[in-house]
C-alpha cells in the first residue's frame, strides 16, 4: 500500500474525552474514529489489525474442531424470554420492535440463538460432541461509555458454544478451549491470567475462567498467588479458611455499651476510639430475593456479594433500603449490630475468629465493646463472605500470599451445563433411546478488546508499538525526497520486491517533510522502518527497529534478509 491513497489522518493530539493510552493512540493514530459514544468506524490500519486477530483466533479454534458459522445479530425476544435472561440482562439489553410490533434484541451474546439451531439440527448422540463458533459484532446499552474499544456499545467477538452427552465430555470440551485460548493470547504477543472467575448473566454449572491482560487502567482486580499458578478475580478469589482457630476460649468481659452520637462509619469509629479497623464487626443488612438477611465482617474487610448470593442460592442481592433496616433491625444503618437479629446471619470467617469487638448496639447513637462472636451471636453460618486482602495467605498451596494486579478482560470460558437446553429444549437420544438435554459449554474472546488490550500493553512516548503478528503492515518504508531519483528508485525497487516476498508493506512516497514522515511512523508502530535517504545512490538504507529504536546502516540485500526472519507470515 502506498500511503498517499491510504485513508489515513493521524492527529497530533487526542480528543479531550480520549483517557486511556489505547484510545488516545488508536485516534491518533488514525486506527478508529468515533461516530457516537461507544461507537467506532474501523480504518483500514484498524481493520488489518482486527484481521491479523480473528485470523489468528480462527486457525486455533478451528484446531479444536470447532465449525464456523455465523448467526444473526438481531435476535427474537421469545428466545431471551423462553431462557428467562429478557428481564435478567437488565437495561444493558438493546430492546427493539418491527414495523409489527414483534419484540426483538440486538444480541450481547448468542446462547438462545445457538441453542435453538442445534435443537433444530442435531437429535442424536450420534452426531455429538459438536463445538460451533462464530466472530460477530455484539451490542450492549453501556450506560456509561468510556475507555474506548474497551468499554464500547458496539464490540466484535469471537463466542464458541460446546454441545457434549456428558459432564466428562463437557470437561474435555472446556479445557481444550482453555488451552487454545492460551495458544491465543500468547501469539497476540499479550501478557495474561487465566483466573477463576464468576459466571455472572450467562448463568451455567461449573467451572468459569476469565482470561485477564494485565494493564495498570485494568477495571478488574486479580488476586494471584505469589508462590503457585492460583489467580482469581477478586470477585471469586477464595479466603483461607483456618478452621482450628474457630475452637478456642470464650472471652469473659462482659459487653459494654457506650455513647457514639453521630458516629456511623468505620473511619469514624477508628479516629474517635483510635482502634485499628480489624477490631469491629460491620453489619450490613442486604435483601436476596425478597428476604432480608444479614453479612457480618470485619472493618478492614468488604463483603462479598457474589460470594453471599451463590451461598442464599439467590438471582440477586443488594443492600437493603432504610426503611427495611429500620424495620428489621429496629435502628438506622450506622447502629445495627449482630446481637438479637432475627433473621439469617451470615458470619464471614474473619469475624468468627475474633475474640472481641466492637459492634453496632441496635440503639442509636450507641455501639458496644467486648462483643464476643459465638457468645453474644450465634456462629450458625459461618463462611467466606468477604473479598480477600492483598498479602494474605494463598488458599490453595497456604505458601504464597496474594498479590493484586489490574487486569483487562480478553476472554471467558463458562461450563454451561444444561443452563439453556433445558428451557430451551435441547435433547438428542442417547444409547438406550431416551431422551437426554445436551451438555454445554459456552467460550468467548472479545476481538476489539484484544486490540486495544494489545495496545495499553505495547506503546512508549513516541507511539504504538505493533507485535509482528498483529502490526497493520510488517515493513514501513520512508522516502525522503521524492524528488531525489535514486532514493524513489531504491525505494520502488525494495517495495517491489517486498511485494514479492509477500511481506506486507506500507510505502510513504507522500511530498512531506522528513520529520512529518518518522513521526507518523512511530505513532503508527509497524514494527521495521527502512530509511531511503541520502545513501541511496550507494544503494544504502537505515533500518530501525520500533520496539528497541535500534537503528543500522545496511545495503539493500541485508535488509531484506533481516526483515525475512523477523517478518511474520501474513495472515490476511
Amino acid at each position: 500500500m502506498r500511503q498517499s491513497k491510504l485513508l489515513l489522518s493521524t492527529l497530533r493530539e487526542a480528543p479531550s474525552e480520549a483517557e486511556t493510552m489505547s484510545h488516545q493512540l488508536l485516534l491518533r493514530a488514525g486506527f478508529i474514529r468515533q461516530l457516537a459514544a461507544g461507537i467506532y468506524t474501523y480504518l483500514p490500519l484498524g481493520r488489518r489489525v482486527l484481521h491479523k486477530i480473528e485470523n489468528i483466533v480462527r486457525e486455533e479454534m478451528d484446531v479444536t474442531g470447532a465449525q464456523e458459522v455465523l448467526m444473526p445479530s438481531m435476535q427474537p425476544a421469545e428466545l431471551w424470554k423462553e431462557s428467562e435472561r429478557y428481564d435478567l440482562y437488565g437495561k444493558e439489553l438493546m430492546k427493539l420492535q418491527d414495523r409489527h410490533e414483534r419484540d426483538f434484541v440486538m444480541g450481547p451474546t448468542h446462547e438462545e440463538v445457538v441453542t435453538t439451531l442445534v435443537r433444530n439440527e442435531i437429535s442424536t448422540y450420534r452426531r455429538l460432541p459438536l463445538t460451533v463458533y462464530q466472530i460477530q459484532t455484539k451490542f450492549r446499552d453501556e450506560r456509561r461509555p468510556r475507555s474506548g474499544l474497551l468499554r464500547g456499545r458496539e464490540f466484535l467477538m469471537k463466542d464458541a458454544y460446546s454441545f457434549d452427552t456428558g459432564y466428562d465430555v463437557l470437561d474435555q470440551s472446556y479445557w481444550n478451549m482453555f488451552n487454545a485460548y492460551h495458544r491465543i493470547f500468547s501469539r497476540c504477543a499479550l501478557q495474561f491470567r487465566a483466573v477463576h472467575a464468576d459466571s455472572g448473566t450467562i448463568g451455567g454449572e461449573g467451572g468459569s475462567h476469565e482470561f485477564m491482560a494485565l494493564a495498570d487502567i485494568g477495571e478488574d482486580t486479580i488476586a494471584a498467588c505469589s508462590a503457585c499458578d492460583y489467580a482469581a478475580n477478586l470477585e471469586q478469589a477464595e479466603v483461607r479458611m483456618e478452621e482450628a482457630t474457630l475452637d478456642r476460649e470464650i472471652n469473659a468481659q462482659a459487653i459494654e455499651k457506650f455513647h457514639t452520637p453521630g458516629i456511623r462509619t468505620i473511619d469514624q469509629l477508628v479516629q474517635t476510639l483510635d482502634i485499628m479497623p480489624e477490631h469491629i464487626i460491620k453489619t450490613l443488612i442486604y435483601q436476596g430475593d425478597g428476604k432480608l438477611l444479614a453479612v457480618l465482617v470485619r472493618g478492614d474487610h468488604e463483603v462479598n456479594e457474589i460470594k453471599v448470593r451463590k451461598h442464599i442460592g439467590a438471582a440477586e442481592i443488594s443492600l437493603a433500603d432504610p426503611e427495611s433496616v429500620q424495620n428489621v433491625a429496629g435502628v438506622e444503618s450506622g447502629f445495627v449490630g449482630p446481637i438479637g437479629l432475627d433473621i439469617t446471619v451470615l458470619v464471614d470467617s474473619a469475624v468468627a475468629e475474633m475474640a472481641l469487638g466492637i459492634a453496632g448496639a441496635g440503639e442509636s447513637d450507641y455501639h458496644v465493646r467486648n462483643v464476643v462472636p459465638g457468645r453474644d451471636f450465634p456462629l450458625t453460618t459461618v463462611g467466606d463472605f468477604r473479598n480477600v486482602t492483598e498479602g494474605e495467605a494463598c488458599p490453595h498451596c497456604g505458601e504464597g500470599t496474594l498479590q493484586f494486579h489490574l487486569g483487562i478482560e480478553i476472554g471467558h470460558v463458562f461450563k454451561l451445563g444444561t443452563r439453556y437446553s433445558k428451557k430451551l429444549g435441547a435433547t438428542y437420544l442417547d444409547t438406550t433411546g431416551r431422551n437426554q438435554h445436551m451438555i454445554m459449554g459456552c467460550y468467548g474472546i472479545g476481538i476489539s478488546r484484544m486490540l486495544a488490550a494489545i495496545v495499553e500493553q505495547n506503546y512508549d512516548e513516541h507511539g504504538i508499538i505493533w507485535p509482528a503478528a498483529v502490526a497493520p503492515y510488517q515493513v514501513h518504508i520512508l522516502l525522503m525526497s521524492g524528488k531525489d531519483n535514486d532514493q524513489v528508485e531504491l525505494a520502488e525497487a525494495l517495495y517491489k520486491q517486498l511485494n514479492q516476498l509477500g511481506i506486507e508493506t506500507l510505502l510513504d512516497e507522500r511530498d512531506e517533510r522528513p520529520g512529518v514522515k518518522f513521526k507518523d511512523s512511530s505513532l503508527i508502530g509497524i514494527p521495521v522502518a527502512i530509511v531511503v535517504g541520502k545513501d541511496a545512490a550507494e544503494g544504502q538504507v537505515e533500518i530501525i527497529e520500533r520496539r528497541t529504536n535500534v537503528k543500522a546502516s545496511v545495503g539493500i540485500a541485508e535488509a531484506i534478509a533481516r526483515i525475512k526472519v523477523q517478518a511474520q507470515p501474513s495472515s490476511l
